[in-house]
């Protein structure tokens, strides 16, 4: 309290001046119309900045649910999409009121949790399990293409093969060419896989676009995997082909994990012994 009183005597000369200056001050915006505009319009000015920069970093932290949501609503279109792609009726076909009827593949939104690419055989995991309807052999994907295909899941998580795995191999192809070939990798550039078994008369050249080929049950037809950026040709018949990724294999966070709800059928059907 002591302090505080010689504070006041002190300073009791200044704070008197700050005292007639804030009733000079309000006394002429209160009463001059263009002094008064004035002030007014660099509070709002001030404070307008302030309001900015404090939205500017809600807006950052809101990021993550943001983000959330744009990947959920990716989900539900990519569905739709899909069911509106295999939706083409014959004027004869009996129409069924089911909007699952016609849908080849469905689409699960997912987090990678930990990632590795720097080994000979990759993996890594994701954030849905059995829980979510996610099982073995499903394809991994991201809005830049192909990352990988369901190895083992428990009841939340599962562990996906990435094609980064020297045991990996899916059916690949030129874009808008009928020339299939295997996807694989050499085990050196995390960034660059191989496709083999690409025919020598295939017109190929660097810069061309490889993507799935659909011959399998696990990726849809046409998931972009990279770019062609070197041709090594050899005495055989068929070349192998360096293909740089459109993925940052090091770099991933949100994927889509791909259910091919004909897979059975079609697996039982060629498992079917010739009688």
């Amino acid at each position: 309290m002591q302090q505080l009183i010689y504070f006041f005597q002190k300073f009791k000369y200044f704070l008197f001046f700050l005292l007639l200056q804030f009733i000079a001050l309000a006394i002429t915006f209160n009463n001059l119309s263009f002094q008064k505009s004035k002030f007014i319009n660099s509070a709002n000015a001030v404070s307008g900045g302030i309001y900015s920069q404090v939205s500017n970093i809600s807006d950052y932290f809101n990021l993550k649910s943001e983000n959330e949501l744009l990947l959920e609503e990716n989900t539900r279109l990519r569905n739709q999409l899909d069911f509106k792609n295999n939706s083409s009726l014959d004027k004869d076909s009996v129409v069924i009121d089911s909007t699952l009827y016609f849908q080849k593949y469905t689409f699960l939104n997912a987090k990678i949790i930990k990632n590795s690419y720097a080994n000979a055989f990759n993996f890594l995991t994701i954030n849905k399990g059995k829980k979510q309807g996610v099982d073995r052999e499903m394809a991994v994907i991201n809005s830049k293409g192909i990352i990988g295909i369901t190895d083992n899941s428990t009841s939340n998580y599962t562990r996906v093969q990435s094609i980064l795995n020297k045991n990996s191999s899916i059916n690949a192809r030129l874009k808008n060419e009928r020339y299939f070939g295997s996807l694989k990798w050499n085990g050196e550039n995390y960034n660059i896989v191989q496709l083999t078994d690409i025919p020598r008369q295939a017109p190929i050249k660097v810069g061309d676009t490889i993507e799935t080929g659909g011959r399998s049950a696990i990726f849809p037809e046409g998931i972009l995997i990279g770019s062609v950026i070197k041709v090594n040709n050899t005495n055989t018949v068929n070349n192998t082909i360096d293909v740089q990724l459109f993925n940052d294999m090091s770099n991933l966070g949100a994927v889509y994990v791909i259910k091919n709800l004909h897979k059975l059928e079609l697996q039982t059907l060629e498992n079917t012994v010739n009688e």
